[in-house]
């Protein structure tokens, strides 16, 4: 089946397709995550993959957070509450060594106190100055405080297949990705189960199942990133807004889309 048609199918099939795509992944990995936002593409990935391990003999695989010193309270509160509601095991990872630096986006931060391991991935960014601001959604802020923690666990645990909640129509630098993509550095899967779904199927999905979602999206905000880089773009829920005709990251930096393929080079999802 081609893109095109993945993407008109009804709901329901596109759910079916889903767990289809994460059932093939259960099946020949044994050592899997999650990474999970706590926004609503991944929290619905979440659900689905929470579903089929019901439906079948499969443990859940790990859960990872990646807490890159930004976040929204009421992320922080929405992981913690469905988690227990779940009855989720969930790891969080930081990039302590930087954080200890830093209270606030903004804050200086000397190399010379980083460990060797940051110093090694700022040499890899061709970056050799003394200090650098904290912004963790800069070039610089997404590599050490998402990418290089995330890297690190799937290295030291062995992980063979990455479950992510990335979609065709979120951006431009994800249309040509595969429900199936390998990465190199470290080695392993990434696992795109919903690739096929438009913002709208994400709503109509959680409006339908009664999945739970963060309730800034009620807000006004469409798209959940770090609290000093994100906003609402209207002053009505999310699911009321025209998702068909405006940009669901129009409340996001929007520098952070010019940089995504060097990120993702990187091992960014």
């Amino acid at each position: 089946m081609n893109k095109e048609d993945l993407i008109k199918m009804p709901l329901e099939a596109k759910i079916v397709y889903s767990e289809q795509i994460i059932q093939e992944a259960l099946k020949k990995y044994k050592k899997t995550a999650i990474a999970w936002t706590g926004g609503k593409d991944s929290t619905l990935l979440l659900w689905l993959v929470r579903r089929v391990c019901q439906a079948n003999p499969w443990p859940l695989p790990s859960v990872i957070f990646i807490n890159e010193g930004d976040s929204f309270e009421e992320i922080l509160a929405f992981i913690k509450e469905v988690s227990k509601k779940w009855e989720i095991s969930v790891i969080e990872l930081k990039n302590e060594d930087i954080l200890k630096q830093v209270t606030k986006v903004g804050d200086i931060i000397k190399v010379e106190k980083l460990d060797e391991i940051n110093k090694r991935e700022l040499k890899k960014l061709g970056f050799n100055e003394k200090e650098f601001p904290f912004e963790p959604e800069s070039f610089i802020g997404n590599h050490l405080m998402k990418t290089l923690p995330l890297n690190t666990f799937i290295k030291k645990n062995n992980i063979r297949a990455l479950f992510t909640a990335i979609r065709w129509d979120e951006q431009e630098a994800r249309k040509e990705e595969t429900y199936f993509s390998p990465r190199e550095i470290p080695s392993h899967i990434r696992v795109h189960p919903i690739l096929h779904f438009k913002e709208r199927d994400i709503w109509n999905a959680i409006i339908k199942y009664n999945i739970p979602f963060n309730k800034l999206y009620a807000q006004g905000y469409r798209s959940l990133g770090t609290k000093s880089t994100t906003f609402k773009v209207a002053d009505i829920p999310a699911w009321e807004q025209d998702l068909e005709n405006t940009q669901e990251r129009a409340g996001r930096a929007q520098d952070k889309e010019a940089i995504m393929q060097r990120l993702r080079d990187l091992g960014y999802m």
